[in-house]
């Protein structure tokens, strides 16, 4: 079997020279790729895939990532190198759902099946190429209104909050930030700024540390990825600032610590560490001549709190 990862510093360097691979339906190749590896959830599901890989045992994993979160060109060069390379399958968490549908239609032209997962491609670009694809993955829009209702049920109605967004290219940015609407519609709260700080831990700190000047009675931040929690954590830190509560998305592991010890209200889980395993046996599953996937193939979302 050959399982690669890539060091997140190299990730963007992933170049066109690997040599061919030889599909066999039998032992099927499938490059897996994600997101940014500096980003501990994208580990994480790297981590799962290739104990995944190891497991079955009977399929070939190439795996890459991006060197950070807006580093796009990294995924449609490694789609346009896992065509090259002829692989059976592909398995991808977009990092823009729009700029991706075009390189991942070149990709099924050529016979690869692909898997969107994660993150799914906009509806729409994928109608105005003639693409249909499924998606595997997560209510995004549900998992963030969870948190949103936890901030909302602490604060009460009238609570003054902020959202930090993901990347505006996203879905899953678009999803959150809606499910965080949700919840402030829902419980009354009062949205006093919501500014995207790209799913990045130090812009987040940055992004946050300026909305607090600007807004000094901040009482509640939605954070739409454990990531930018830890940057805002860390921003109220510098400030003295432990009145404020904050909600994040993902579960990793540093963001499990911030719940236990009472400085992140509460988080949501959605399996990173399984997604990318399940969304590969879907693929191989086609592959092997299974039937194509359809819809939306949902996988769960739970809230994660200290109690």
């Amino acid at each position: 079997m050959k399982t690669i990862k890539l060091a997140a510093a190299a990730v963007a360097l992933f170049a066109a020279s690997f040599a061919p691979v030889h599909a066999d339906t039998d032992r099927p190749v499938v490059g897996l790729v994600m997101k940014s590896l500096a980003n501990e959830f994208f580990q994480n599901m790297m981590t799962g895939a290739e104990e995944h890989a190891a497991k079955r045992g009977d399929f070939d994993l190439i795996a890459v990532g991006m060197k950070n979160e807006t580093d796009f060109e990294s995924q449609i060069n490694a789609v346009d190198n896992f065509i090259t390379q002829g692989v059976d399958a592909i398995v991808i968490a977009p990092a823009d759902s729009k700029a991706m549908v075009a390189p991942l239609k070149k990709a099924m032209e050529a016979g690869i099946v692909v898997v969107n997962f994660d993150v799914a491609l906009d509806e729409e670009a994928k109608k105005a190429a003639g693409v249909e694809l499924a998606f595997v993955g997560p209510d995004n829009r549900g998992g963030a209104k969870l948190a949103g209702d936890a901030l909302g049920k602490a604060l009460g109605k009238g609570g003054k909050v902020v959202i930090i967004e993901g990347n505006p290219g996203a879905d899953n940015a678009a999803q959150r930030k809606a499910g965080f609407e949700d919840s402030i519609a829902e419980y009354g709260l009062e949205l006093l700024d919501s500014r995207t700080a790209h799913w990045e831990t130090e812009e987040a700190n940055t992004v946050f540390s300026n909305m607090l000047t600007a807004n000094p009675d901040i009482q509640g931040v939605m954070a739409a990825n454990d990531s930018m929690a830890i940057g805002v954590v860390r921003a109220l830190e510098a400030a003295g600032r432990t009145d404020i509560l904050v909600v994040g998305f993902d579960n990793i592991p540093a963001a499990q610590d911030l719940v236990a010890q009472g400085k992140l209200l509460a988080t949501v889980d959605q399996y990173g560490s399984m997604m990318a395993a399940n969304a590969i046996d879907k693929a191989i599953e086609v592959v092997k001549g299974g039937p194509a996937l359809e819809g939306w193939v949902k996988t769960p979302v739970d809230l994660v709190t200290a109690k």
